[in-house]
């Protein structure tokens, strides 16, 4: 009973950690995200447009084309 307590436990706070951190990140990302739109009229979507560029640019970078 009481090893299950424990085993409990130390996933409890391995999930604790992990939630904080990933809500961390995600209210950075989001800060940075207004911040562009607000300051320079950037969209997510034309960062993600940009994004999609890129990964396409270096997918055929590696294929030789």
């Amino acid at each position: 009973m009481i090893a299950t307590l424990i085993v409990a436990w130390i996933i409890f706070i391995i999930l604790w950690k992990l939630l904080k951190a990933t809500v961390s990140s995600a209210l950075t990302i989001a800060a940075i995200l207004i911040l562009l739109n607000i300051s320079f009229g950037i969209t997510p979507q034309d960062i993600w447009h940009h994004i999609m560029q890129f990964t396409q640019t270096i997918s055929q970078f590696q294929n030789g084309k």
